[in-house]
């Protein structure tokens, strides 16, 4: 059993910055590929940037060059900076921890873009 706690959401302005993290339990954290999903309202969730446990990352076209998926598997933790953010990036932010056919998410983690 893996729990996540997602942390970092909030109000930011257009053109601002956030770092979520992604807190893990248990000690083989370093085996998980993780992932930020993100859910706007009256839209299916969607992959925003996933972390293989290798370190090999994957984004999301309307997110590459803003945001950062990164991992310390000594801290059981994943971040996502993200910067440049728009409007159109408000949603609630999930954390994803999957390996062969186990997949656990976090709470989720509200962001908004407004000015």
């Amino acid at each position: 059993q893996v729990q996540l706690v997602e942390s970092g959401g909030g109000l930011v302005q257009p053109g601002g910055s956030l770092r979520l993290s992604c807190a893990a339990s248990g000690n083989i954290f370093s085996t998980y590929g993780m992932g930020w999903y993100r859910q706007a309202p009256g839209k299916q969730r969607e992959l925003a940037a996933v972390i293989s446990s290798g370190g090999v990352t994957n984004y999301a076209d309307s997110v590459k060059g803003r945001f950062t998926i990164s991992r310390d598997n000594a801290k059981n933790t994943v971040w996502l900076q993200m910067n440049s953010l728009k409007p159109e990036d408000t949603a609630v932010y999930y954390c994803k921890a999957y390996r062969l056919n186990r997949v656990y998410w976090g709470q989720g983690t509200q962001v908004t873009v407004s000015s």
